[in-house]
C-alpha cells in the first residue's frame, strides 16, 4: 500500500503539474480547463469519502474490500476474487483518447497494489510536457499580439470618428461604441490574466480574492457589451435596409439600451447570484448550471437573433441587387454579394455561431483557434474594414492630408519669403554704409586744433 500510495502521489503532482500548463491556453475565456479538472478532482475526493462514511455506519460489517481512495480516484467496494479495473479515461479527461487499463485485486487481505501503474498504463511521459507547454506558450502570444492589435487600431478608429466632424452620424456613433466594447473585451482579457497570472508560485485555482472577482465579472461584462453591440450593428444595418424613411436618431437611446443597459442588467444578476449561492473560488467555474446560464444564456440567445438578422440582411441585399435599378450582369452581383457577405461577418459575429450551441468540451482545439486566434484580431479587422477601409475615410484623411501638407508648404515658403526680405534690407544697409562719407580720426583733429 505503501508503494501503491508513493506511485500516486507521483502520478498526481505530475497531474497537477500539466493541468497547470494546461490552464495557459484558454485565458481568453473565464473559464480554465486546470481548474475545472482540480474542481472534479476534489468533487470526486469528497463523494469517495462520503460513500466510505456510508459503509462505516451501517451496523453490518461489510464483506471484501471497501471504498478506497487512492489520492487519483475512487475504488468503490468490491468482494473478494473481484478484479475490477479502470480506463485512463475515467482517471481523468486528460487522458480522454487514452485507451489504457489499470486493474485492481480484492483479495482476503485487502485491495492489491494497482498493475499496471497510472504512470504505464495511461503513457504519461514528463517529455510531452515541455512541448505541449511551448505550444500553449506561443499561442498565448499570439492572442495578446492580436488584443494589442487590435487595442491600437480601434483606439486610432475611435479618434477619426470623433476628431473629423463629418462623420459625426448614428452609424458612427454606434461603429464607436463597438470598437470601444472591443477595447473593453481585450482590455478584461490583460486585466484577468494579469490578475490570475502574475504570480506564477500562486495556485489560481484556488483564489478567492475581491480582485480576482472583480476582474472575471469585469471580463463577463466585456463579453456580454460586445455580443450585444454585435447584436445592435445588426439591427441597425436591417433597420437602414428594410426602412428607408425612418428616421435613425430616435432609435439611438434605444439601442445604448441594449448594448450597454442589457449587459449591466445580467451581469448585476450574475454576481448577486455567485455571491448568494456559489461564492467560491475566483468565480471562473461552471460547476452550478443555472447561474452559468444567467451568462451564457443571453450571448447564445443574440447570436441566434443577429444569426436570422444576417440571413435577412442577405436577402435583401439578393432583392436589391436583382432590382432592374441596379446595372451589371450575374457575376458582378455574386461578386458583390460575396463582398457585402464577408464584410458583414466580422461585423455580426457570425464565427462564433460554430460552437455557440455545443457543449462546453467539444472540437476544443478547433474552438481555440476560433475564440482566441480569430477573435482576438477580431477588433482589428472590425476597425480595418468599417474605418480605414470606408471609401469616405480614406477621401476625408486624404485630404486632410492634402490640407497639411499645404498649410506646411505655405508656412515654410511664409518662412523662407521673410528672411529674403530681411536678407535683402541688410544687404542695403551694409551698401549704403559703405558709399557714406568716414569721420576723421580723433588724433588729425587735435593735431589741426593745435597748429591754428
Amino acid at each position: 500500500m505503501l508503494l501503491v500510495s508513493r506511485r500516486c502521489s507521483t502520478f498526481r503532482a505530475s497531474l497537477l503539474a500539466l493541468w497547470l500548463h494546461l490552464s495557459t491556453w484558454r485565458t481568453g475565456e473565464a473559464i480554465h480547463p486546470a481548474c475545472a479538472l482540480v474542481a472534479q478532482h476534489m468533487k470526486a475526493q469528497e463523494q469517495c469519502s462520503y460513500t466510505r462514511q456510508k459503509e462505516r455506519s451501517n451496523h453490518t460489517a461489510p464483506s471484501g474490500c471497501q471504498t478506497e481512495w487512492d489520492e487519483i480516484r475512487c475504488w468503490n467496494r468490491a468482494e473478494v476474487g473481484q478484479v475490477v479495473n479502470v480506463s485512463c479515461s475515467e482517471v481523468s479527461q486528460l487522458f480522454a483518447k487514452n485507451h489504457g487499463y489499470i486493474y485492481r485485486n480484492c483479495t482476503k487481505n485487502g485491495w492489491s497494489d494497482l498493475y499496471p501503474s497510472y504512470e504505464e498504463a495511461c503513457i504519461f511521459a514528463d517529455e510531452v510536457e515541455e512541448p505541449e507547454t511551448t505550444y500553449y506558450s506561443t499561442f498565448r502570444q499570439v492572442y495578446t499580439a492580436g488584443y494589442a492589435t487590435s487595442l491600437i487600431s480601434l483606439i486610432s478608429a475611435i479618434f477619426v470618428f470623433t476628431a473629423l466632424r463629418k462623420f459625426h452620424c448614428t452609424r458612427n456613433y454606434i461603429h464607436i461604441n463597438l470598437f470601444s466594447s472591443f477595447i473593453l473585451r481585450a482590455s478584461a482579457v490583460f486585466i484577468k490574466d494579469g490578475v490570475l497570472f502574475t504570480d506564477e508560485t500562486q495556485d489560481h485555482c484556488f483564489m478567492s480574492t475581491a480582485s480576482c472577482k472583480a476582474a472575471v465579472a469585469f471580463f463577463q461584462f466585456s463579453i456580454l457589451a460586445n455580443y450585444f453591440w454585435l447584436l445592435v450593428e445588426g439591427m441597425y444595418l436591417q433597420t437602414l435596409l428594410a426602412l428607408t424613411f425612418v428616421s435613425q436618431k430616435k432609435y439611438f437611446w434605444w439601442y445604448i439600451l441594449i448594448g450597454w443597459g442589457l449587459p449591466t442588467t445580467i451581469l448585476t444578476i450574475w454576481v448577486l447570484a455567485r455571491n448568494f449561492y456559489d461564492n467560491r473560488g475566483c468565480w471562473d467555474d461552471t460547476d452550478v448550471a443555472f447561474i452559468w446560464w444567467i451568462i451564457k444564456g443571453p450571448i447564445t440567445t443574440s447570436l441566434l437573433v443577429n444569426f436570422i438578422i444576417f440571413i435577412n440582411v442577405i436577402r435583401i441585399l439578393v432583392q436589391k441587387l436583382k432590382s432592374p435599378g441596379v446595372g451589371g450582369n450575374d457575376t458582378s452581383h455574386f461578386t458583390r454579394l460575396a463582398k457585402s457577405t464577408l464584410f458583414l461577418i466580422p461585423l455580426f459575429g457570425m464565427h462564433y455561431m460554430v460552437f455557440a450551441f455545443l457543449p462546453e468540451n467539444t472540437g476544443e482545439d478547433a474552438r481555440l483557434y476560433i475564440e482566441l486566434g480569430l477573435g482576438s484580431f477580431q477588433g482589428f479587422v472590425v476597425a480595418l474594414l468599417y474605418c480605414f477601409l470606408n471609401g469616405e475615410v480614406q477621401a476625408e484623411l486624404k485630404k486632410r492630408l492634402w490640407k497639411w501638407q499645404m498649410q506646411g508648404y505655405l508656412s515654410y515658403s511664409k518662412r523662407r519669403r521673410t528672411l529674403f526680405t530681411e536678407s535683402s534690407t541688410v544687404t542695403q544697409i551694409s551698401v549704403l554704409e559703405k558709399s557714406s562719407p568716414k569721420e576723421q580720426p580723433c588724433s588729425e583733429l587735435q593735431n589741426s586744433v593745435s597748429v591754428v
